[in-house]
């Protein structure tokens, strides 16, 4: 045998010991699970045989509490790059079944060479989540560790999208890269996310807590808004990251793909809106009706869902979506609702992505609660992140458009490029019953017939200055237009809007009211 065939053998030797993780036992725990193991995971996000693996063989340096004579093969996660759907991504996959996952001095180097390259070539990051957090026996390294990824998370953020998967637990400190990324997906059973996980809580208070009820995919998706998509399984999460990418540019310098277009189904729009500014309707239906067809993907559907947001296609074009939803609060604007929109609008300016708002919207959500939690910091931000936006925006007046929330939501007082509104569309300061229950309050009360006057009082307001002509006159609305023909509008302005250029005050950075 040649020294060739030795090193050869020693190679593949090595490498088949890396590639099988924990070893038999670990992996069948694992799957035994419903979790798939490190590899399989990134063979099911890239395209097939697209990965390239980096860092194979790097190993711990640790030779405290008994480290020095554990293996830990690939230092619990798998680092590279590939495609998805023939676009350059890179990714790195903890591996539970070595040590943990636990992060470690190594561990961060390897994931920090993944981001550093990510950044250097212009490609989106996506973290695949599955660790029991920072490994004890290294103790202030493992700390560190995890601060150099948190400042890349922030470096990176607006260079290149990041995408964080929790596939397993994701505890303690590690929950604040996840956290400062642009997305987050999550699984319904196997994935968690808490800051203080069950077993600490019952140290200390003696309490039991179901992982899943603490912090779990659907209580991170609906109650708390830390995540954005929840897959049924591993696979359906990988599946929806794969459809997340097709949107996205692959930095900030790049404009988002542009698919083939496709017709959405024939709906008649003023059927779907009741002309009633009271009665509720599904505004999904409406976006739906003028992206391309099957192009809508939702983003926190779960959270918030008086507000709608996501991703949707025009003639093949990718665009953020902002929307009241009537069905939900009337379309109020709350706190959740408010961050839920802010964050949206603020990435889609990070890379080049226009963004559409249809408004119908009371105003902001009246209540003490909302009061003593700060609507008017949370509120504040929609403003600051639609005025801060440099990306084409235009905006849909649908019905109700009242008050400091009209403003908010992409108003040419905001910077919005076009402003479009239906007939049906009411801007006001507040709505047509409340403000002649407070101008004509004193002739209301000596009426004879006070309601019948208060309708003709309504009516009145409603043709003077509750209606889209009186904005339209002004230079607030830039086009009355037909509901049918809001599709062609929207196309032709992102169209005419292709190469907005817009220079701000030069600064460091604004100081959002967070």
């Amino acid at each position: 045998m040649s020294n060739w065939q030795e090193l050869q053998e020693k190679l593949a030797e090595r490498r088949s010991h890396i590639h099988a993780g924990g070893g038999p036992k670990a992996v069948e725990k694992q799957l035994s699970l419903g979790k798939k193991t490190a590899r399989q995971r990134i063979e099911q996000l890239l395209d097939p045989g697209s990965f390239v693996e980096l860092n194979t063989f790097v190993q711990h340096r640790c030779t405290n509490l008994g480290m020095d004579k554990k293996d830990t093969p690939g230092e619990g996660v798998v680092t590279g790059y590939g495609t998805i759907d023939k676009r350059l991504v890179y990714v790195f996959s903890q591996d539970f079944t070595v040590v943990g996952g636990s992060l470690s001095e190594m561990q961060a180097k390897k994931i920090c060479t993944c981001m550093d390259l990510a950044a250097k070539t212009g490609s989106p990051v996506i973290g695949l989540n599955d660790s029991g957090g920072a490994r004890i026996q290294e103790g202030i390294d493992a700390l560190d560790g995890y601060g150099q990824i948190f400042y890349r998370n922030t470096v990176y953020s607006g260079v290149v999208p990041q995408i964080s998967v929790i596939l397993g637990p994701c505890a303690g400190g590690a929950v604040y890269s996840p956290a400062i990324t642009d997305f987050i997906f999550m699984t319904e059973e196997t994935s968690q996310m808490f800051i203080t996980g069950p077993q600490v809580i019952k140290a200390v208070t003696g309490e039991t807590i179901n992982p899943n009820e603490l912090g779990g995919g659907m209580v991170h998706n609906s109650v708390s808004g830390v995540a954005h998509f929840l897959g049924q399984d591993e696979t359906a999460c990988l599946n929806q990251v794969r459809r997340l990418i097709s949107y996205l540019p692959a930095n900030n310098l790049e404009k988002p793909p542009v698919a083939e277009a496709i017709a959405p189904p024939e709906l008649d729009l003023t059927q779907l809106i009741p002309i009633n500014p009271n009665a509720g309707y599904d505004v999904r239906q409406l976006i739906e009706a003028v992206a391309d067809g099957d192009s809508f993907m939702e983003v926190q559907a779960l959270f918030a869902p008086n507000a709608v947001i996501g991703f949707a296609r025009l003639q093949g074009q990718t665009a953020g979506i902002v929307a009241n939803q009537p069905m939900h609060l009337a379309g109020c604007l709350d706190i959740n609702a408010s961050d839920k929109i802010s964050r949206f609008v603020r990435f889609c300016d990070s890379f080049n992505i226009p963004v559409i708002t249809f408004v119908d919207v009371p105003g902001y959500l009246p209540g003490i609660s909302q009061e003593h939690n700060g609507i008017i910091r949370h509120g504040a931000k929609i403003l600051f992140a639609y005025s801060e936006a440099s990306v084409p925006k235009i905006t849909v007046l649908v019905r109700k458009a009242y008050g400091g929330a009209y403003v908010a939501l992409g108003s040419k007082s905001l910077g919005a490029d076009i402003v479009l509104a239906w007939p049906s569309a009411e801007v006001a300061v507040m709505g047509p019953e409340g403000a002649v229950n407070i101008i004509f309050r004193k002739e209301l009360a000596a009426a004879e017939n006070p309601d019948a006057r208060r309708q003709e009082l309504v009516q009145e307001y409603r043709d003077n200055f509750a209606n889209p002509f009186i904005a339209a006159s002004r230079g607030y609305v830039d086009e009355v237009i037909e509901p049918r023909d809001t599709r062609a509008y929207l196309i032709n302005s992102l169209s005419m809007l292709a190469g907005k250029r817009e220079k701000k005050p030069a600064k460091k950075h604004g100081n959002i009211p967070l």
